[in-house]
């Protein structure tokens, strides 16, 4: 058995640090990462969570922070804890996450009997968030993610059906258009064109240029003007395109958390894979390309990862 065999079966990783006393703030921080990586505390000392290339660059990443801060961190792969044995650490790690899911079926069905027009704004979306990051870190499969899921559909049909009335007329004023965006496409702007061709205009045809005005008749996505689709809130155009047509394809879901990270940068949903998508677009751009065919290019890769998810 090779060296690097053997590693890879490690079932475990386990963060040990320490910080400054005086760094409060420091402290919150690291913590909220802990929290939204599902990294399992222990009662002796550490954190741990499955051994994986995601958690792995996960835990590095924040024992390069805590260094950071002027404090001490290892991240070790351990073979077994002698007073845990592995079925129960993985019970604790489902006991945990089904906390977690309990308190969003609480909150899914306080908003279920409500009409789609007296729900608060805003409230579901935030469920509908916090279920995917729990997926993400549901590592051993807790009974009660089917549940969510479920009430998730059912609150999804009822949207879907009023969003499908409301937004039937205003689909077909964005067919057989052309749409217009800023010379050089980048990750969000290749992605919200794929979006576009995939979803909302079949026949969509792409054009570039610096000033909106000089093509009346196009419709802007991602420029710097008040018009057409953009960033808004804290939204990517790429999220935005998909909220105002209602777009509610899991797939697509999940391909705008990694848009939105590799675009704004701000970690929001964790998804690092945008990045290499970002530095590939960017390889093509230093190569001369014409704007077209880096489009289509930037176009093909995310139809490729779209197929690659499940």
């Amino acid at each position: 058995m090779t060296v690097a065999t053997r590693i890879a079966k490690v079932p475990w990783l386990l963060l040990v640090f320490s910080l400054p006393a005086k760094s409060a703030s420091q402290r919150v921080e690291i913590w909220r990462k802990l929290q939204r990586y599902g990294m399992l505390p222990l009662r002796s000392s550490g954190y741990v969570l499955p051994n994986s290339a995601m958690n792995q660059e996960r835990m590095e990443w924040l024992a390069t922070a805590i260094r950071t801060y002027r404090g001490q961190a290892s991240v070790v792969q351990v073979q077994g804890f002698d007073d845990l044995p592995a079925n129960q650490l993985k019970r604790m790690f489902v006991e945990a996450r089904s906390r977690d899911y309990q308190k969003l079926l609480h909150d899914t069905k306080k908003l279920l009997p409500l009409s789609t027009a007296r729900r608060p704004s805003g409230r579901l979306n935030r469920i509908r968030h916090r279920f995917q990051e729990l997926q993400e870190i549901d590592f051993f499969g807790s009974p009660l993610r089917t549940k969510v899921e479920n009430l998730l559909a059912q609150a999804d049909e009822s949207e879907a059906a009023r969003a499908g009335r409301k937004n039937k007329r205003k689909s077909r004023e964005y067919v057989h258009r052309v749409w217009m965006t800023r010379p050089r496409p980048g990750i969000d702007r290749v992605s919200s064109a794929w979006l576009i061709r995939r979803f909302i205009d079949p026949k969509a045809r792409f054009i570039f240029g610096a000033e909106p005005s000089s093509h009346p008749d196009a419709i802007p996505f991602d420029m710097f003007c008040p018009l057409g689709f953009g960033h808004s809130g804290e939204d990517c155009t790429f999220e935005t395109l998909c909220k105002q047509f209602s777009i509610r394809d899991g797939r697509v879901k999940n391909i705008a958390q990694i848009i939105h990270d590799a675009d704004l940068g701000d970690e929001k949903f964790g998804r690092a894979e945008g990045l290499g998508l970002d530095k590939v677009l960017n390889g093509w751009a230093k190569q001369d390309l014409p704007d077209a065919e880096l489009l289509q290019r930037g176009m093909d890769l995310i139809e490729g990862l779209y197929e690659s998810l499940v």
